[in-house]
């Protein structure tokens, strides 16, 4: 395919997108003393909240693909930063429930909140139309991504 095309160009913005929202990322665990992987599982928790997902350590590991001992780890060390908490399920007390603290959502909406904005700003420019052709675009690169990754 001609690197030109307008089917190109669209994965080239993407690309770059994506390479921006990876260093605004690796920006952000910086200032605040993170790894990387910390920020993935913030995102990964807060995802799974929003979606009434119930998350466990078992379920984040399975996310980030760690084994037993690195998610441990991880969750101890985003528990001790006071990032996260452990809790027992309400409904099955011999599970523990992973849940993110109000400090880190903080942390993320004072260093992502204006990106966040300037987005939103640019698609309230779009029509509904528009806005679900983007969404459905944009799910359609996610799901490629998961099952190219999966496989």
């Amino acid at each position: 395919m001609n690197d030109r095309s307008p089917l190109m160009q669209l994965v080239h913005t993407l690309r770059a997108v994506t390479v921006e929202f990876d260093l605004l990322g690796a920006e952000f665990a910086a200032r605040h003393g993170l790894h990387p992987t910390d920020v993935r599982a913030l995102i990964h928790l807060l995802d799974a909240a929003r979606d009434d997902i119930p998350a466990t350590p078992g379920w984040l590991g399975r996310q980030m693909r760690l084994n037993s001992a690195g998610t441990t780890a991880l969750v101890d060390r985003l528990e001790r930063l006071e990032l996260v908490r452990r809790t027992k399920d309400l409904a099955d007390r011999r599970r523990v429930l992973l849940e993110v603290e109000e400090k880190a959502t903080e942390l993320g909406w004072s260093f992502f909140g204006p990106v966040i904005t300037d987005v939103m700003a640019v698609a309230e420019g779009f029509d509904e139309g528009e806005v679900e052709t983007v969404r459905s675009f944009l799910a359609a690169v996610l799901r490629s991504s998961r099952q190219a990754r999966s496989a």
